[in-house]
């Protein structure tokens, strides 16, 4: 299993460097449901894409949600990540490896 590293640099922080498991990718996903409600929303989602230096992150963020949002409440929830990870390899070119 691949792990994630981080950088330590305030710019960076958070910014996955590395090959990383679907658990690991959670996890740093998580870190910014910023309301604590343990869904992500397409604003904290923005977010997480703009650590990633990919252009258009407010239109990334819009897709992943439409695209990972199965009940239709506009937020990705805890057993709607797994669709994002899907989303995430096939249009942030991130290496999250199922175990």
């Amino acid at each position: 299993m691949a792990i994630m590293g981080c950088c330590t640099s305030p710019c960076q922080k958070g910014l996955p460097q590395r090959e990383m498991s679907v658990r690991e990718f959670k996890t740093w996903l998580m870190r910014f449901d910023m309301d604590r409600n343990g869904k992500i929303s397409q604003d904290e989602l923005k977010k997480a894409i703009s650590t990633l230096h990919k252009w258009f992150a407010w239109w990334k963020a819009r897709e992943g949600v439409k695209e990972s949002d199965r009940n239709g409440n506009g937020e990705i929830d805890k057993d709607e990540i797994e669709q994002f990870v899907v989303y995430a390899q096939q249009h942030l070119n991130m290496k999250i490896q199922f175990t």
